[in-house]
C-alpha cells in the first residue's frame, strides 16, 4: 500500500517537473510580451522580414512581440536560444531552412534536434534562388551556361554566400540535373560573392533573390534563371529552370516561425491562425515581396508535414553536395 503511494506520488511530481512553467490557456493567451528571436544581424533578409511580422502582429492584434537578433554560426546559436526557453508560447524564432534542415548535417554536435526540440508554428514565406551572371557576361541563357560547361569540365565557376547553404545545394542540384561540372566558389556572405560575380572574378552568381534584386534592377547583374517551380513575383521577366528544360526543378528555401517542443497545441494554433490573417493583407504581402520572398500561409499540420519531410530528405542531397563546416 505504501510502496504504491509513494509510487503514484512520484509519478506526479515527475508529471509536474515535466510541464511548462508558465501553463495558461489558450484562450488567455497572451498575458505578457511575446520574445521573436532573429537568428542573423540587423538589416539582412531574414531580420526584416521576422520585424515587418513583429510589427503587423503587433498592430492587428495589440499583442507586444518583441524582435530580439540572436546572430552567429549560420543562425544556429538563435535557434539554441528558442529551444532553451520555456515552452509557454512566450519565445519563438524565425527559423530558415538553412538553419534548420541543413545546419544539423553541417554542425556537428548541436546542441538541439531541429524535429524534436523545436514546434513549427507558422510558415510564412519562401524565396526561390537565383542563378545571375554580369552583364558583361557571354551566357545570356542557361542553355549558354550549360553548353560551356560540357565544353569544358570544371572551368565555368560559381559563387555562393558559402559551404552547405540551401543556394550552395540549388548549385549542386543543378549540375546534377544538367549533366555538367562547375566549380563551386563559396564566400563568406552573399555580399562578396555578389561583387565578385558583377566584376566578372566568377561566370556565376548562385543567391537568394532579397540579396540580389537590387543590383539586377540596377542593371549590373543579368538574371538566367529561378529556380523554383513557378517565376518570382518580384522579377516576372525571370524563367524558371523547367522553363529551360530541366523538368521538375524546385529548390528554393523557406522562413517560418517556431517554438520550443511542449508548447500547448492551442498556444501554437492561435499563433498560427494571426500570422495568417496577417499573410492574407494586401499590405504584409507587398512588405514580403518588396524582399523577394513570396507570403504563403500554412495550417500548423501542413508546415509540419513539409518541415518534416523536408529535413528527411536533405540528408542525401547535403551528403552528395560534399558540403562541410569546419
Amino acid at each position: 500500500m505504501y510502496r504504491k503511494l509513494i509510487t503514484c506520488t512520484t509519478l506526479a511530481l515527475a508529471a509536474g517537473a515535466a510541464a511548462p512553467a508558465f501553463a495558461q490557456s489558450a484562450d488567455q493567451y497572451p498575458s505578457k510580451p511575446i520574445r521573436l528571436v532573429i537568428p542573423f544581424p540587423p538589416g539582412g533578409g531574414t531580420d526584416i522580414l521576422s520585424r515587418v511580422m513583429a510589427n503587423k502582429l503587433t498592430e492587428a492584434t495589440k499583442w507586444t512581440v518583441v524582435p530580439e537578433n540572436k546572430a552567429g554560426a549560420g543562425g544556429t546559436i538563435g535557434i539554441s536560444e528558442a529551444v532553451k526557453a520555456p515552452a509557454t508560447g512566450y519565445d519563438m524564432v524565425m527559423g530558415q531552412k538553412d538553419n534548420l534542415i541543413l545546419g544539423p548535417y553541417l554542425y556537428k554536435n548541436l546542441p538541439w534536434n531541429p524535429i524534436k526540440d523545436l514546434t513549427p508554428v507558422a510558415h510564412v514565406a519562401y524565396t526561390p534562388v537565383i542563378i545571375a551572371t554580369s552583364v558583361n557576361s557571354p551566357y545570356k541563357t542557361i542553355a549558354d551556361v550549360i553548353a560551356a560547361a560540357k565544353a569544358h569540365p570544371s572551368k565555368v565557376t560559381y559563387g555562393s554566400p558559402g559551404n552547405g547553404t540551401s543556394i550552395h545545394i540549388a548549385g549542386h542540384l543543378f549540375e546534377k540535373a544538367a549533366g555538367v561540372q562547375l566549380t563551386h566558389v563559396p564566400y563568406k556572405g552573399s555580399n562578396p560573392a555578389l561583387m565578385d560575380a558583377i566584376a566578372g572574378n566568377v561566370d556565376l552568381l548562385v543567391s537568394s533573390i532579397p540579396s540580389a534584386i537590387g543590383q539586377i534592377k540596377a542593371g549590373k547583374l543579368r538574371p538566367l534563371a529561378v529556380t523554383s517551380a513557378q517565376r518570382s513575383t518580384s522579377l516576372p521577366d525571370v524563367p524558371t529552370m523547367q522553363e529551360q528544360g530541366m523538368k521538375g526543378f524546385d529548390v528554393s528555401t523557406w522562413y517560418g516561425l517556431f517554438m520550443p517542443a511542449g508548447t500547448p497545441a492551442g498556444i501554437a494554433a492561435k499563433m498560427n491562425t494571426e500570422i495568417n490573417k496577417l499573410l492574407a493583407q494586401p499590405e504584409v504581402q507587398q512588405a514580403i515581396l518588396a524582399q523577394g520572398a513570396e507570403p504563403k500561409a500554412m495550417s500548423v499540420a501542413e508546415f509540419d508535414k513539409m518541415y518534416r519531410a523536408d529535413f528527411t530528405n536533405s540528408k542525401a542531397v547535403v551528403e552528395a553536395s560534399g558540403a562541410s563546416i569546419q
